[in-house]
């Protein structure tokens, strides 16, 4: 690393960065309509207003935003990958306080998701978002009640959003420890980042001109905004009067299945 130049450490930044981009660009997002997204059309009108109605009351109380997303597909990669991404393109939570979270619903792969933006990771804990879905929202999946499961989901999350949080964190506290989730998808990425990095600094130190006459340049590098890449076709505003705040996510949460 002492032998490089600054141009070339720019270099090295810039490739880690269009490496980021395209690996968020792998994916396609609904866009962000009101506070419930339900992509997959598995919720009626009423339950979609009323859940409207209580994310937009918490959201006047507290600054906290909370969406409700359900999806036709996870284009082949995990909930978890997904969501943190989904958040980051929605920009879901204030941008100072980064306070979204996102209750996401995959039916077709059977898996259910509590994201939390860094500002709630407090609150709404992993162990607690564990709790919510496996004593809330799964049983009810289960018989087939989707409608049910979210409105309760979402019930749970409002209140420990809204600072009742004891009860649910000494439930959370008896639960036996659930065996470690493994995003395989992000360990792998990161690994084949570790890798191109470690090129890229071999090269580098073997001579920038080089690296430019093998066609070091990177292309189009995408700047993150708010917390979330740029991209037009992600739909980051919303219909209705709705939008995030910029707020910003970094995997927190806990998945389910059924």
């Amino acid at each position: 690393m002492r032998g490089l130049s600054s141009a070339r450490l720019c270099i090295i930044a810039a490739v880690m960065v269009a490496l980021a981009a395209v690996a968020a660009h792998a994916l396609t997002f609904p866009p962000l309509t009101g506070r419930v997204v339900d992509d997959a059309g598995i919720l009626d009108a009423q339950t979609k207003q009323a859940l409207t109605d209580k994310l937009a009351a918490v959201e006047a109380k507290t600054g906290q935003q909370i969406v409700v997303v359900t999806l036709k597909s996870l284009e082949g990669t995990s909930i978890e990958d997904y969501g943190y991404q989904l958040g980051r393109a929605w920009g879901i939570g204030q941008k100072d306080k980064n306070n979204g979270a996102l209750l996401i619903v995959a039916p077709n792969e059977r898996k259910v998701r509590i994201e939390v933006g860094y500002g709630l990771e407090g609150t709404l804990t992993d162990a607690i978002s564990q709790l919510i879905i496996q004593n809330g929202i799964l049983p009810r999946f289960r018989a087939g009640d989707f409608a049910g499961g979210i409105t309760r989901g979402v019930d749970d999350m409002v209140q420990v959003a809204s600072g009742d949080a004891e009860d649910y964190q000494r439930r959370a506290e008896q639960r036996p420890d659930a065996a470690p989730q493994i995003d395989w998808a992000t360990i792998l990425f990161a690994l084949f980042f570790l890798y191109v990095m470690y090129m890229m600094m071999r090269n580098a130190r073997g001579g920038g001109q080089q690296m430019n006459r093998r066609g070091g340049y990177v292309g189009p590098i995408f700047i993150p905004s708010g917390g979330s890449w740029s991209s037009g076709s992600w739909g980051g505003g919303g219909g209705g009067g709705f939008s995030g705040g910029g707020g910003s996510f970094g995997g927190g949460g806990s998945s389910g299945s059924w």
